[in-house]
């Protein structure tokens, strides 16, 4: 079944120019993607882990029990975690910081200067795998951070 409506108001004698409806698709995240700041919490090993990362990845490591380090991230990485970064919607995600939902539940949270969510919430999906990287590998400065 077609359907079909319209109503106008245009002179017998005119001749509009069509016009074309424009669509646009909004980009994820938009502006800018770093600094972002990620922290570990909680745990039945009690975390208390966070990474700062500013845009020219000079990142900022402070550990419960340990001197806060400072390392450069390795560039390949720093493009990665930046496109993962600006593919989430963080106008849509909020700033709600994550709250306990249980005994030793453990916290992984990523934030940035519009949006804050943990890491498992699905619309961070694109960050799972270089936020894991991340705190795994940059607790011990090597290959992925370099002492800055």
């Amino acid at each position: 079944m077609l359907l079909l409506a319209g109503c106008g108001d245009s002179d017998a004698g005119s001749n509009p120019s069509p016009t074309t409806p424009t669509t646009s698709t909004p980009t994820p995240g938009g502006g800018e993607a770093l600094p972002i700041t990620v922290t570990r919490t909680g745990g039945f090993a009690g975390f208390d882990d966070k990474v700062v990362i500013d845009p020219e990845g000079l990142t900022t490591v402070s550990r419960r029990g340990r001197q806060t380090a400072t390392c450069k991230l390795e560039a390949g990485f720093l493009a990665a975690l930046t496109a993962a970064v600006r593919q989430v919607d963080w106008a849509g995600v909020g700033s709600t910081k994550p709250t306990i939902r249980h005994p030793d539940d453990m916290i992984v949270a990523v934030a940035t200067g519009t949006g804050m969510a943990r890491l498992e919430d699905p619309r961070l999906q694109p960050l799972a795998t270089p936020v894991t990287q991340l705190l795994t590998e940059v607790a011990a400065p090597g290959k992925l951070c370099k002492p800055a």
